[in-house]
């Protein structure tokens, strides 16, 4: 998980204050296509999603404002990343009101069952919640890294025992490097594995020497290093694959948006848009090579 804009940089930084959404109606209506950022209204269309019971057209998405390049504030203040790109496009061609909402992470399910947001839709890990959502299927795959200092003579998984790591709170890194986690016994020879809610401190810290190592995800490990590669680098050994999707709530409504959604994100792809988005932030990590939803023709 995902996301920041690096000067931005990272999942999860809790927004200050409690992240503002609206409830949303249960009355079905239909939804305007919205021209901006902010989730502005448009002028009402006859949109497929408009029949779906419990949505009333106005597409809310929750999503980490400091995790680039998935979802992130831009420079010009406005919510941005590949994820609300593709989030966008899917509103665009239902006629529903994109509605990009920053949330603090931790707040993730209680604003999802309460319906504050539609989905979360921020490099959503699949693994170790498919209990917990209704998930379109996976679009694309990701795995978890390590950052260090170039200098600091770790260059293998095993060289980090004894050392001091640090990861985002409910991160998909922090799974895995916990009890039950695939990676429990690694995290286990840690001198310790501590949180922190925001990339961004992180990193700083791994500058300053008060942690050895970053645990994070690739495309947003590139991110924060791409400017700063003479100082960090990524092992060569990744933590693990993992697959991101879309989740929704366990609800029909969850289970009619997710199947739209995915149908959306299939016809995207054979229309050539996601490639397209998937190049616009290449140099971020992101990569076409990586997108596993099949298209409806395979």
């Amino acid at each position: 998980m995902a996301r920041t804009s690096q000067n931005q940089l990272t999942r999860r930084q809790l927004i200050k204050g409690s992240a503002v959404a609206a409830l949303i109606p249960l009355l079905a209506a239909c939804g305007g296509q919205s021209q901006g950022g902010s989730g502005s209204q448009a002028p009402a269309s006859s949109a497929s999603g408009s029949s779906i019971e419990g949505f009333d057209g106005k597409f809310v998405i929750g999503f980490d404002q400091e995790f680039p390049p998935y979802g992130y504030i831009g420079d010009d203040g406005n919510p941005t990343g590949f994820d609300l790109d593709l989030a966008k496009a899917v509103c665009d061609k239902e006629g529903w009101t994109y509605t990009p909402t920053p949330i603090s992470w931790d707040a993730k399910d209680a604003m999802l069952n309460s319906g504050q947001i539609t989905c979360i839709w921020n490099g959503f890990t699949v693994e170790g919640r498919e209990d917990d959502y209704t998930f379109t299927d996976s679009y694309m795959e990701n795995r978890q890294v390590i950052v260090v200092k170039k200098d600091s003579g770790v260059a293998k998984l095993a060289d980090l025992k004894g050392k001091n790591v640090v990861t985002q709170a409910d991160s998909a890194a922090l799974d895995l490097l916990s009890d039950g986690g695939s990676q429990a016994d690694l995290g286990k020879t840690f001198g310790k594995l501590d949180t922190i809610d925001n990339y961004n401190t992180a990193f700083m810290m791994l500058e300053q020497g008060t942690y050895d190592a970053v645990a994070i995800d690739y495309p947003v490990a590139v991110f924060n290093i791409s400017d700063k590669k003479d100082k960090f680098t990524i092992l060569d050994e990744p933590l693990n694959s993992e697959h991101f999707a879309v989740g929704f709530a366990k609800t029909d409504t969850g289970k009619a948006l997710a199947k739209k959604v995915q149908e959306d994100l299939q016809a995207l792809d054979e229309e050539g848009k996601v490639k397209e988005v998937c190049e616009k932030y290449a140099d971020q990590g992101v990569s076409y090579d990586l997108w596993v939803l099949p298209k409806k023709s395979a």
